[in-house]
């Protein structure tokens, strides 16, 4: 008899240690905070501009792990384990979402000016298209709104610098990629125009 007693003293001995101990558990809040401010650094690089899908996975993952936290919170036998894991997770993917960013950047500028070159070229090539255009009465009407088009995409075009210069990276990027469809656009037009005339280009 006295050693069931013992025993079963034993067993509630460790089941009161174990209650203890993980009714006890704090939430990671220092893991928590870490993480918050890894990705508030990398909002600050821009990162849920330029490498947005990454940046709301990351947001996704972090939001995930507060609900976790916030579902073990309301348990009497708590385990922030994972949690803390996951934070450690997010931490280091949030951070990586910097140097990401930057690389982004760079690629846009590359872009922005590949096409501020094609955009060049063929606004040369529209030029000596336009010379060479039909100069019937409809024809010259055509001829001044293609020159007035024409105009507007060089005009578009030259503040594409400014917009690099002041980190505006998309914005430059999308005011190039349309002057370089409508000088496309342009170019198909003349060159249509000019077999139809059976005019050499």
């Amino acid at each position: 008899m006295i050693r069931i007693m013992k025993k079963i003293f034993y067993v509630l001995s460790i089941v009161a240690v174990s209650l203890i101990f993980t009714s006890c558990a704090k939430p990671p809040q220092a893991e928590l905070d870490a993480a918050k401010a890894a990705l508030e650094q990398a909002k600050a690089a821009q990162a849920d501009l330029y490498v947005e899908a990454d940046f709301l996975a990351v947001q996704d993952s972090l939001n995930a792990v507060q609900v976790e936290i916030e579902a073990q919170s309301s348990k009497l036998f708590k385990s922030y384990t994972k949690a803390k894991e996951k934070l450690v997770v997010v931490t280091t993917q949030a951070t990586e979402l910097v140097a990401k960013t930057e690389v982004r950047k760079e690629e846009i500028k590359t872009e922005v000016a590949t096409a501020e070159a094609a955009v060049a070229v063929l606004i040369e090539e529209n030029n000596m298209l336009l010379a060479k255009a039909p100069k019937g009465k409809e024809g010259k009407e055509a001829i001044e709104a293609i020159k007035l088009d024409l105009t507007g995409i060089t005009a578009s075009v030259a503040e594409v610098p400014a917009l690099v210069a002041a980190g505006d990276l998309l914005g430059a990027q999308t005011k190039v990629n349309a002057a370089q469809q409508k000088a496309t656009e342009i170019n198909t037009e003349l060159k249509t125009v000019l077999e139809k005339a059976n005019i050499k280009f």
